[in-house]
């Protein structure tokens, strides 16, 4: 069940360089394409941290698309070159967008927060949604992190007005 109330801002999200690692299929399957960028991170010294953000950009619902079709885009803010490598990380630019933001505290394993302002604050709002994928900050990171203790930025990417 959906809480009935969460606090939304709308903010602009700015535009930011990130090296990214494509997860394309099950979603049971998205911790093996994290651990190429967490590889990825360690073998160029990156640490987590909050100088270097981690995002999701979730292009569609686990829950309503077949397995092989679960697509999410797995980034580490950084600028700078990003010199071929193994693990199949890349340079990408998210945009600066007008978004909805809202806060997600606990288990990543289902972010009830992005339902909420699909299915709830969206229909009682004036926006519509803009064509790009829902932007997933994990704000903190890392295998010290408590399921119960971690928290998670939902940014739903907004139409200009």
């Amino acid at each position: 069940m959906l809480r009935t109330e969460m606090q939304v801002e709308i903010v602009t999200f700015p535009q930011t360089p990130v090296a990214m690692v494509e997860h394309l299929g099950p979603p049971e399957r998205e911790h093996e394409s994290i651990m190429r960028l967490v590889a990825w991170r360690k073998a160029t010294g990156l640490p987590p941290s909050h100088e270097h953000r981690s995002y999701g950009l979730h292009y569609n619902d686990p829950s309503a698309v077949p397995p092989a079709e679960y697509r999410v885009d797995l980034c580490v803010s950084f600028e700078g070159d990003i010199a071929p490598n193994t693990f199949g990380v890349v340079s990408k630019v998210i945009p600066q967008l007008r978004c909805a933001r809202a806060r997600h505290l606990g288990s990543r394993h289902r972010v009830t927060t992005a339902d909420y302002l699909y299915r709830e604050w969206l229909p009682r709002s004036d926006e519509q949604v803009a064509d790009y994928p829902i932007i997933f900050h994990y704000v903190n990171v890392g295998p010290d992190i408590r399921e119960e203790d971690m928290i998670t930025d939902v940014y739903m990417p907004l139409r200009e007005k």
